[in-house]
């Protein structure tokens, strides 16, 4: 996910799309400890998708 494309969501889009990716993360967490975990490479992406929205969502607080 671009950082050009979270920005033009609304708060309320940003914080249900965290849920959703947290969710994932746990998901991902419980494949991994059992082996099930067949593409390695999308812990990393969920977990900087989760920065850059935590990012925006603080930029946006903090311009308030």
């Amino acid at each position: 996910m671009k950082p050009e494309d979270l920005r033009m969501k609304t708060v309320d889009e940003l914080e249900s799309e965290l849920e959703t990716l947290t969710k994932e993360t746990f998901n991902l967490r419980f494949q991994k400890a059992s082996g099930q975990l067949e593409n390695t490479s999308r812990v990393r992406v969920v977990r900087r998708d989760i920065a850059r929205i935590k990012t925006i969502l603080n930029q946006r607080a903090a311009a308030l």
